[in-house]
């Protein structure tokens, strides 16, 4: 089965519940933590995207989980950058809460973003239409190439503000 040109693997009835909610969850993640990165830091706006995005991120774990468990060998690599971008999205959390250091929570919490897009883009980017001509290996670089600037402009922003 294909959805909009990306083949989509017939692994039963729970895998693609867990698809489903993976794809919502995925959205919900990349849109809430975008609107949390632009929002005013520490304001309402950017305390509740942020939630929100660690929700999806939540979501999208257990999902990937599930998925995982399913299809191991398809999905091994995926499993790993989910924990990657969970321990990184939680990370930033309990920086946050504990007021350590906005350094460390904006790379904690931009990393989890970055690694994020890198599992989609690894999964899914041989499938779309810009992506599918790159090489492979860009699935995994370009993410960070985009994202680890834009963390370092955000703290260095942020050390300047008072």
């Amino acid at each position: 089965m294909d959805v909009l040109g990306i083949p989509i693997p017939d692994a039963g009835p729970v895998f693609l519940v867990a698809l489903a909610v993976h794809v919502v969850a995925g959205l919900t993640c990349v849109s809430c933590g975008a609107v949390a990165m632009l929002a005013r830091k520490g304001g309402a706006r950017h305390r509740r995207y942020g939630r929100a995005y660690l929700c999806g991120l939540g979501v999208v774990f257990c999902t990937m989980s599930v998925m995982s468990a399913i299809r191991w060998r398809d999905n091994a690599h995926l499993f790993v950058l989910g924990v990657l971008a969970v321990a990184a999205g939680g990370a930033g959390y309990l920086d946050r809460r504990t007021r350590t250091c906005d350094r460390l929570h904006i790379t904690a919490m931009g990393l989890s973003y970055v690694v994020l897009l890198t599992a989609f883009y690894v999964d899914n980017g041989p499938h779309l239409p810009l992506w599918k001509h790159l090489p492979a290996w860009t699935s995994w670089v370009l993410p960070a190439l985009a994202g680890i600037p834009l963390i370092a402009r955000a703290i260095r922003k942020r050390e300047r503000t008072p």
